[in-house]
């Protein structure tokens, strides 16, 4: 204990969206806490997105769940992407923060802890080797690591590949991003007994239109898998 409090001396726990002081290790300031967007409250079953109204334990969908036929059966996400949320997702995914992955994880795990069972595999959306090359590292791989550490599921990093290398998405609407990942994501044919019968939970930083986690769930089922479910970060908002 003393030696703890040596090093909380010397290295006090600090927000992990700024610089200020905190008293707990991987937590927020109080700044950061008012200005972050956690996602509560009423949510679309389907994507996570915030809805308005009351939550009265009924299953809703946001509008375009309704009209896009998901190929998994329910999501969720933590932070509206916007402010202090997307700091946290651009500095964990271009800003080497990698020390975020633990933190964040922890309100994903949080977030689904009863959606753990005892097919559950937690599988992390893939990158094209490029781009692993380019990042050293699969942000949504750390986050799926650390939720399954933390609910005690198995993880399997690399049951999705993805070979085929398309553009970057930011900026793009529905339909070109739809169309530009047909295809690009399947099933590491040396990982099927890792979906096959399992219930998949696909683990991504940020839902934009959700065609990349729709290229994700349809190779997860392709090979096998008998439900999927999604859990990011953030989630694009309308209006945020």
């Amino acid at each position: 204990m003393r030696l703890q409090s040596v090093i909380r001396t010397i290295y006090p726990p600090q927000c992990v969206a700024c610089d200020a002081q905190t008293e707990d290790d991987f937590g927020l300031c109080a700044a950061c806490w008012r200005e972050t967007q956690f996602i509560g409250g009423l949510v679309c079953d389907t994507c996570g997105t915030p809805l308005p109204g009351e939550d009265h334990g009924e299953v809703v969908q946001c509008d375009d769940c309704m009209m896009i036929a998901r190929p998994w059966n329910r999501g969720r996400a933590i932070l509206v992407y916007a402010g202090v949320g997307r700091r946290l997702v651009l500095g964990l995914k271009h800003g080497d923060r990698t020390d975020l992955a633990r933190p964040l994880a922890q309100w994903m795990a949080q977030k689904i802890a009863n959606w753990a069972r005892l097919d559950t595999v937690f599988v992390p959306v893939p990158l094209h080797w490029a781009r692993i090359v380019k990042r050293r590292y699969n942000q949504s791989a750390l986050l799926a690591q650390e939720i399954a550490k933390a609910l005690d599921v198995p993880v399997c990093v690399d049951a999705l590949l993805r070979p085929k290398k398309t553009k970057a998405l930011e900026g793009h609407g529905r339909e070109a991003r739809f169309a530009e990942l047909s295809g690009a994501i399947v099933a590491n044919p040396k990982r099927m007994q890792a979906l096959a019968g399992k219930h998949v939970i696909l683990v991504d930083d940020v839902m934009t239109s959700g065609a990349t986690l729709a290229a994700s769930a349809e190779a997860a089922k392709a090979a096998g898998a008998t439900d999927v479910s999604i859990v990011t970060l953030a989630r694009v908002v309308k209006d945020a």
